[in-house]
């Protein structure tokens, strides 16, 4: 809405002061902790001058800020995608032994500040989110507020009744008990199963969809392994409320505008 447009009592748009390594994750630079270190290493200016202390606060709209030189710009609209992973690719974004990562296989070239919000096995498959909203990916894995990840996964042997039982009601890790998770077995025939049982011959074992709510190394694979069944193929379907669906294998899309709304709903936007 231009100046004409808007009605007399309308007040021109305004922002509060922020903290900058905010503003920067928020314009979609780095992650929060990224744009920290930005600032640590005296790249970032405010104004045409260097600011290293994490605490200093911008006026979005009245500030200039520049890292490298190079001016950010506040109010470009936050970039979401999903990916759906392939086997033997890196969930980072930049590896230095020039191994395969996703930053192959998403638009960094468009959208610069675009990160990977946690991470998937290198032979895991399957639903990993992108944006340039670190307060987004901050929220999405804090330990207090860890969303829904759903897993299918081709383990081996047979799985009884009891061991979905002793997933559900969470397994002793050397790092801990789990939180109670969901757990089911799933018959190949169900559509989300096409993803682990792709090329593995399957002979034999079963199929077992799992549902965590935390974040630790290797946890679902653990987990199986805990009750008897070692992970053959590992697949996630769905993060938070994002579901994977049917997107192609090594493919990305953005998400939809609905989509974007539930991810509001977990990171309200305001100034702080």
């Amino acid at each position: 809405m231009g100046e004409a447009d808007r009605r007399p009592d309308q007040a021109a748009p305004r922002a509060v002061p922020m903290r900058l390594q905010r503003f920067l994750a928020r314009s979609g630079v780095a992650s929060r902790r990224g744009s920290e270190n930005l600032m640590t290493a005296g790249r970032v200016q405010v104004n045409g001058l260097t600011v290293t202390e994490l605490g200093s606060k911008v006026d979005p709209l009245a500030d200039v800020v520049t890292v490298d030189g190079r001016p950010v710009v506040w109010d470009a609209r936050p970039f979401h995608l999903m990916l759906n992973k392939p086997v033997g690719v890196l969930s980072t974004m930049k590896d230095p032994k020039g191994r395969p990562t996703v930053a192959d296989l998403v638009p960094v070239g468009e959208h610069p500040g675009l990160f990977c919000v946690g991470r998937l096995d290198r032979d895991t498959t399957g639903l990993l989110l992108f944006t340039t909203d670190g307060d987004l990916a901050q929220a999405l894995l804090h330990p207090s507020r860890e969303k829904a990840k759903r897993y299918i996964a081709l383990v081996e042997g047979t799985v009884r009744a009891e061991a979905l039982r002793a997933l559900e009601e969470g397994i002793v890790l050397d790092d801990g008990p789990t939180a109670p998770a969901r757990a089911r077995i799933v018959a190949a025939g169900d559509p989300e199963a096409a993803a682990v049982l792709e090329g593995s011959g399957r002979p034999g074992g079963s199929i077992v969809e799992l549902e965590i709510h935390e974040g630790r190394k290797h946890q679902v694979k653990r987990m199986l392994a805990a009750v008897g069944h070692p992970v053959a193929r590992l697949h996630r379907v769905s993060f938070g409320p994002l579901e994977l669906g049917d997107l192609p294998l090594g493919t990305w899309r953005e998400l939809t505008g609905g989509e974007r709304a539930l991810l509001e709903e977990i990171s309200p936007r305001g100034y702080h």
